[in-house]
């Protein structure tokens, strides 16, 4: 019988640091780990427990340190809903702590997730998702955190660093990533997305800026977000200034249709789809 060669879903980015590419079938963010001389460390618990298992299933596979610590980079489902079955010492932040204490009471059955919906807590497209990553739900709850901080911590996993620090944005409140300066590696979380009010993709200048001049204290060659493809330093530069562009032009009017001229008039071509996004997401952060 021919055996059936299985392709591992882990990936090896530097000597130290592994990473299981994103899927956005069901949502699932990219899962990562680094790994020391004495113990190892997962970025993110998952958007469920099997997310969660198969990443400790390839884990398993390879010959690392035990794996001691998952970081969790922000409250949301679709980072935190493996917290459970990893069964690690859980780090977050601060309000991280206190968003999934507040929800480790809540039931998963179809009612209950309808109720979600209404209240705005899960969208349409995360209950699909939800459903059909966990579609035995009865017994299914949120693991909080165990070690939390409100700025920066550093773990030693021996021979190497990871320097976990707070940096906001407009995402969520308690966006988190992890730096590994011996690698110059850098996961993201979702820090640069947006969030949504209303059903609009929205910008928050300030809180962005701030975020993006933390992120650049840190020397790094590839940078890891979690619902993309691996960036080097040359890619999110390019984004910072796409970000900054947008900026700079919807202070000057509270129109898309008038930021598209001012986009023409400055740089002589049409905004591509991306730009009109950042554009159209800052205006709606405004009139936060």
């Amino acid at each position: 019988m021919k055996k059936v060669r299985v392709i591992p879903m882990i990936k090896k980015l530097t000597d130290r640091v592994y990473y299981m590419p994103h899927e956005d079938e069901t949502d699932r963010p990219v899962l990562g780990l680094v790994c020391g001389d004495e113990y190892s460390l997962v970025v993110d618990a998952g958007n469920s427990p099997k997310h969660a298992r198969e990443f400790l299933d390839e884990i398993a596979a390879l010959e690392v340190s035990p794996v001691k610590y998952v970081v969790i980079t922000h409250y949301h489902w679709d980072h935190s809903f493996g917290i459970k079955e990893m069964g690690l010492t859980t780090i977050g932040h601060q309000k991280t702590k206190e968003i999934l204490w507040n929800r480790k009471e809540d039931t998963f059955d179809d009612i209950s997730l309808e109720q979600y919906e209404a209240e705005g807590i899960y969208s349409k497209g995360a209950i699909r998702c939800i459903k059909n990553e966990i579609p035995d739900r009865k017994h299914f709850s949120i693991k909080g955190i165990e070690i939390d901080y409100k700025e920066e911590l550093e773990i030693d996993l021996g021979g190497i660093q990871c320097v976990i620090k707070a940096v906001e944005g407009s995402h969520t409140e308690d966006s988190t990533i992890l730096y590994v300066p011996q690698e110059e590696v850098m996961f993201l979380g979702d820090c640069i997305y947006t969030s949504t009010k209303n059903g609009k993709a929205c910008y928050q200048k300030e809180k962005l800026f701030s975020m993006m001049e933390k992120i650049e204290q840190y020397e790094a060659k590839y940078y890891i977000c979690s619902h993309e493809t691996i960036c080097d330093r040359a890619e999110i530069m390019e984004f910072w200034e796409q970000l900054r562009i947008a900026a700079e032009i919807t202070e000057k009017t509270n129109s898309m249709e008038e930021a598209t001229i001012i986009f023409q008039d400055n740089l002589l071509r049409e905004p591509n789809e991306n730009e009109k996004f950042y554009m159209n997401a800052f205006l709606n952060g405004g009139y936060i």
